[in-house]
């Protein structure tokens, strides 16, 4: 895995201080319906080499579980097709946790080879993570996990 000072240049990241707890952050990120509140439809299943898809507006977006430790790290592989077909969007999403000092977790998502082909796009028509830059004028997820946690059980 890459550390934070590896990430290649066309890397999306945020981080995000949760007061939710990592079982509930973790749960957010892997039971299919909880994701699908905050994502887009899925089959996920957080073990490592298994394959699942997200429904993507045109065509599923093919993904592959790289190395899942509970309530601390997901990390998939995300294809997706686009418009030219001999460019698809092949890319790497992270997700990592940490428990905080007060019990809630520090969530840092990073999607690698997603800004140089997929921004231009998101700019003008949003994507499966809805990019925002309202805010603190700091780019953040208009569909952030947050939502979803205070429903999390």
């Amino acid at each position: 895995m890459k550390s934070q000072s590896e990430v290649s240049p066309d890397a999306i990241e945020f981080e995000y201080d949760l007061a939710e707890p990592p079982e509930k952050v973790w749960r957010a990120l892997t039971v299919p319906e909880l994701l699908a509140a905050w994502m887009m439809p899925n089959d996920i299943r957080p073990q490592t080499g298994s394959r699942f898809a997200f429904a993507g507006q045109d065509a599923a977006i093919q993904c592959e579980i790289l190395d899942a430790e509970p309530e601390r790290l997901l990390r998939y592989s995300w294809h997706e097709k686009s418009d030219d077909a001999a460019h698809p969007l092949d890319s790497t999403v992270t997700f990592t946790l940490a428990r905080t000092v007060s019990g809630g977790t520090h969530l840092r998502i990073v999607h690698d080879g997603f800004a140089g082909k997929a921004m231009p796009a998101v700019a003008m028509a949003g994507a499966g993570c809805r990019l925002s830059l309202r805010g603190a004028g700091t780019p953040i997820a208009a569909n952030t996990p947050r939502l979803l946690l205070l429903h999390a059980a």
